[in-house]
């Protein structure tokens, strides 16, 4: 097995009575990008201040290339900590220096190059960011975009085996963000340094990662593939990776899942059943969702469910819930309805779907997926349990809406 470029053995670190880290064990290895999510403020920052030599920790050991850092003469840490770059949150550059002088400020301060040497350097890292015809300019005459690889190039001048990345899309709009992501994976397989990022940006950091690991109460419960992690039964990995799903489905007008069963669970046990009529679970499904999020984007795939779960509120009685059931479905609980009505009002759901912008193929000059949306429904009977009755409705779905893509833009 591979001996890891930088691990954590029982790391401990306190600050007064507060133990942010707790006997942490860490792994990075060479070549990788390596991303480190967790809620705020549970020490991801301290983490990479442990990397860089910032902070040592009060027990435990860390090693480079299996090294005790602690057992290395002053002259090695020197030329360990020369190999670690760090690219700030809000790109740190100096407003009164030019791109130029930004980008040669490490190998200034930490080296005894001659400035042909140095402007040598420079120039071939603005090569690399395609940072051509502005090493004169400021940062305040550049785009945000410019700026970021600007950061990039200075964070990679010196040469380093490690680049740390603390929060390097935050505050961004989508398409900026998912540019930095892009960035950061293009050089690093041209360049082939080791990242670690620090992040929040999930899922979208998981297509650029070779691994992710989450921090929770000072400890790291879990560390693998983006792929592990998906399919992970550790209540912990559940929770964050939830907790995420849940908060962009509120932003979308969804409701989270614990809704619909606590609901549910409430008129199941109702006595005073109106019209003696049971719960009614209505469930959605996008097919094709992963790969439209794949070929397209997911902001299209974010889309098509935002844009279904708003109709679900105009076509049917308002005191129901709707909320994620799994990546691709929708379910929405009625306490009490007609079966005719709400087989009426899928009917007016699908012409009002197959109406919106986003199910248009039009809309999708490049890239474009076929996309059906299906609509099942089923009645709860005693004893019922939710589940169950998801996928009952299930069983009797049929497609009420559909994005067909113009030939030539299809994705097979």
């Amino acid at each position: 097995m591979a001996v890891p470029l930088v691990e954590f053995r029982g790391v401990t670190k306190r600050f007064g009575t507060k133990t942010v880290l707790d006997k942490v064990n860490f792994v990075i290895f060479k070549g990788d990008i390596t991303t480190i999510i967790g809620k705020s403020g549970v020490g991801k920052s301290v983490l990479l201040k442990h990397i860089i030599g910032l902070l040592r920790p009060d027990e435990g050991e860390i090693l480079f290339n299996g090294k005790e850092l602690k057992n290395m003469s002053r002259k090695e840490r020197k030329a360990l900590m020369r190999q670690v770059s760090y690219m700030f949150q809000n790109n740190a550059l100096f407003d009164s220096l030019t791109v130029f002088e930004n980008i040669a400020l490490p190998l200034r301060e930490k080296t005894r190059l001659r400035e042909k040497a140095i402007r040598k350097k420079v120039q071939a890292r603005m090569e690399q960011m395609e940072l051509f015809d502005v090493d004169h300019k400021y940062p305040s005459q550049l785009s945000g975009g410019m700026q970021k690889r600007v950061a990039l190039a200075r964070a990679l001048v010196t040469d380093p085996t490690i680049i740390l990345f603390d929060e390097p899309t935050t505050g961004l709009d989508p398409l900026r963000k998912n540019a930095v992501l892009s960035m950061i994976a293009h050089h690093q397989k041209k360049i082939g340094f080791t990242a670690v990022l620090v992040s929040h940006d999930i899922p979208d950091v998981f297509f650029i990662s070779n691994r992710v690991a989450i921090i929770d109460n000072g400890k790291i419960p879990f560390q693998d593939t983006p792929i592990e992690l998906e399919q992970s039964e550790e209540p912990v990995v559940k929770e964050f990776i939830e907790g995420q799903e849940n908060l962009k489905d509120e932003l979308i007008g969804l409701n989270i899942r614990q809704d619909v069963e606590d609901m549910f669970a409430r008129e199941m046990g109702r006595t005073d059943r109106p019209g003696g009529r049971f719960p009614i679970v209505i469930v959605f499904t996008v097919e094709n969702l992963a790969r439209l999020n794949e070929h397209v984007g997911y902001i299209a795939a974010q889309s098509i469910i935002q844009c279904l779960g708003t109709l679900l509120k105009r076509h049917f009685d308002s005191s129901g819930v709707s909320a994620r059931y799994s990546t691709d479905k929708i379910f929405m609980l009625l306490p009490h309805g007609n079966l005719k009505d709400i087989e009426h009002g899928i009917e007016d759901l699908a012409v009002d779907l197959q109406r919106q912008e986003i199910l248009q193929a039009k809309n999708y000059s490049r890239n474009c997926v076929d996309i059906s949306i299906l609509a099942g429904f089923a009645e709860a009977r005693p004893r019922t349990d939710l589940n169950s009755l998801v996928a009952q409705a299930l069983t009797h779905q049929k497609m009420i809406a559909q994005l067909e893509c113009i030939r030539s833009g299809t994705i097979s």
